[in-house]
């Protein structure tokens, strides 16, 4: 389901939401925010699908082709917030390269919050826009 920003989740991904624990849930909807709000900033991105993927919140550029998907979901030892991307991309490696010192990226798809710490809102927004843009980047060069 197409899902434009400020509208709210559909239901199945609001019931996975309300299923996060009370910690970890208002870093994650903080970021399924950010996500809409970059992708309407972010020429070529075009309207995002909003839906469960894994069985978890997913955002896909179905409509343009534009980006790789983004899930969202806690942290393996469920202590952080974590953004996911596909393993096949390079985009954890890039932000590695240029957020390594500010970011905590795991493998090759994850980016993890910590809740207790502050929330890097222009380091998240230029790495969702690199993952939102992912396919028009790599065609591009």
């Amino acid at each position: 389901m197409t899902t434009t920003i400020g509208a709210p989740p559909p239901e199945p991904v609001r019931e996975k939401f309300s299923s996060y624990a009370p910690a970890l849930r208002p870093v994650l909807l903080r970021l399924r925010d950010l996500i809409f709000a970059t992708a309407a900033e972010t020429k070529g991105v075009g309207p995002l699908t909003e839906t469960l993927k894994w069985g978890e919140p997913s955002y896909l550029t179905e409509a343009t082709g534009a980006g790789t998907t983004l899930r969202l979901a806690p942290s393996k030892d469920g202590e952080g917030a974590s953004l996911f991307v596909n393993c096949r991309t390079t985009l954890v490696d890039e932000w590695r390269t240029r957020y390594g010192d500010e970011l905590t990226l795991i493998g090759t798809r994850e980016l993890r919050l910590d809740p207790a710490s502050p929330f890097p809102e222009e380091i998240l927004r230029q790495c969702i826009a690199m993952a939102l843009t992912y396919h028009l980047r790599k065609s591009a060069s």
